[in-house]
């Protein structure tokens, strides 16, 4: 299977790439494919039924909404964050919904979106089921999807068994591991960025490749700037306060003074951090990078990058978002990037390991440096739990956010100033991870039963 830079990267609605973007593009593929086939205008009644971490944390996690804007025909990379929320409580006012946008049913949310707090599908905790009835009550179509972490969603084929429709485009430079991808580079001498864009070409040109990278990071830059004007309380019960923007207040006023402070940076990286994943806990546009819980790190580090290091321009900012990919493919295809199987380490973990690669590239670090980098940072997010306050993507994972970009530029700085040659290897580091989530319990899971979820008493 290849996976691209696009895959790793996309931009959705928060507040969570698993339970929101996957939920809605789930039922954007159920009405879909009832279109396709003729069956939408038979269609009177739509039920939903949510299992495991979905139907956990799903109100907390915006799931039902995404659900009722997935049936309306809305996309997670097209929907306008603002008329979301309006759009869903017109539904529940009217209890009325119209299917992929044209076909008026009467729907329910509260009835019709069932959320299973203790039980789960066999084949992945991320469960759901989307089930059509005619008018006489008869069962038009019953669909089984699965939302496996940063806003993918496997369905399932015509025997009613998970499907993986794998990307088998072939590409100059195949690789499943990190152990493959030095090689690569060792033998071409080609960097890991230049890998993945070799890779990336036999889908679309580099003109093409330069260009939707370069759009990511301008929705990465919109995103953080909206948070730092943002005020008030993010929705949700725990009134939790946006700090960004009172903070940015403050390092303006110390940036124009011209206090030295040689830990300026770092202020600047927090804030970043806190500003986009303030944003996605209030359900705004962000791009998944590569989870929604863990989107704030990524565009952290690169802006890190744009702001403080010398000679910083856009072809740095698309060798970044290549090599962050390569590293976030081999989670992807060895472990896991989602919470609700592995806990926050393939969440936060993953996506410091691809910004602490992204970043040592940029910094001059050879192929092993870069590797080294990244597996410092997952190393040092091994075990982390997944234990939302409330079910939000607030507590704790907004603060985790920044400090888990600060760890990623300090892994990058640490392994570009050594030799590259160190004892533990990503490639074992990553089936660390993958072990460590299998043996974690599942109320540290995404599911708010364990952790600071239980002790921290909601507001």
């Amino acid at each position: 299977m290849t996976i691209s830079v696009f895959d790793l990267f996309k931009v959705g609605i928060g507040p969570s790439s698993s339970h929101t973007v996957g939920p809605m593009r789930a039922a954007y593929l159920f009405v879909d494919g009832l279109r396709g086939d003729g069956l939408l205008d038979r269609v009177a009644r739509v039920h939903v039924e949510l299992f495991g971490s979905l139907g956990a944390t799903g109100h907390g996690h915006g799931s039902v909404k995404a659900v009722v804007l997935g049936l309306a025909g809305e996309q997670p990379h097209l929907v306008d964050p603002v008329a979301a929320d309006p759009a869903v409580r017109a539904v529940r006012d009217t209890g009325r919904l119209r299917l992929a946008g044209t076909h008026e049913i009467g729907f329910d949310a509260d009835d019709d979106v069932v959320l299973h707090r203790r039980k789960r599908l066999e084949f992945h905790t991320n469960g759901m089921v989307f089930l059509a009835f005619d008018a006489s009550g008869g069962e038009l179509r019953r669909r089984e999807y699965y939302s496996v972490g940063g806003g993918f969603v496997l369905g399932e084929d015509d025997l009613g068994n998970p499907a993986v429709v794998p990307d088998d485009t072939p590409v100059p430079y195949a690789f499943s591991t990190a152990d493959e991808l030095l090689a690569i580079t060792r033998s071409t001498g080609l960097r890991i960025s230049d890998v993945m864009l070799a890779n990336e070409l036999v889908r679309r040109s580099e003109d093409e490749v330069r260009g939707e990278l370069l759009a990511i990071w301008q929705v990465m830059r919109e995103c953080v700037d909206r948070g730092t004007r943002a005020t008030g309380v993010l929705p949700g019960g725990l009134k939790v306060r946006r700090r960004a923007g009172e903070l940015k207040a403050r390092l303006d006023v110390e940036w124009a003074s011209g206090v030295a402070d040689p830990l300026m940076a770092m202020e600047w990286v927090t804030l970043y951090a806190l500003a986009v994943n303030e944003e996605n806990a209030g359900g705004g546009r962000i791009v998944t990078a590569p989870t929604n819980g863990a989107a704030g790190i990524v565009p952290a580090v690169l802006l890190y990058y744009h702001h403080f290091v010398p000679g910083a321009d856009d072809d740095g900012v698309v060798r970044f978002l290549l090599t962050a990919a390569a590293i976030g493919l081999l989670f992807k295809e060895n472990a896991s990037i989602s919470g609700a199987e592995v806990g926050c380490q393939g969440e936060v973990g993953s996506a410091c390991s691809m910004a602490a690669a992204g970043l040592a590239e940029l910094l001059g670090g050879t192929p092993e440096q870069v590797e080294n980098a990244a597996e410092i940072g997952i190393e040092h997010n091994l075990g982390l739990t997944c234990d939302p306050v409330g079910g939000l993507v607030q507590i704790p994972c907004i603060e985790r956010n920044a400090v888990a970009s600060i760890k990623a530029i300090t892994a990058a700085r640490m392994a570009v100033r050594g030799d590259g040659s160190h004892h533990v290897s990503l490639d074992k580091a990553i089936k660390t991870m993958r072990e460590t989530g299998r043996d974690m319990k599942d109320k540290y899971k995404e599911t708010a039963r364990g952790g600071l979820a239980l002790n921290v008493v909601e507001c």
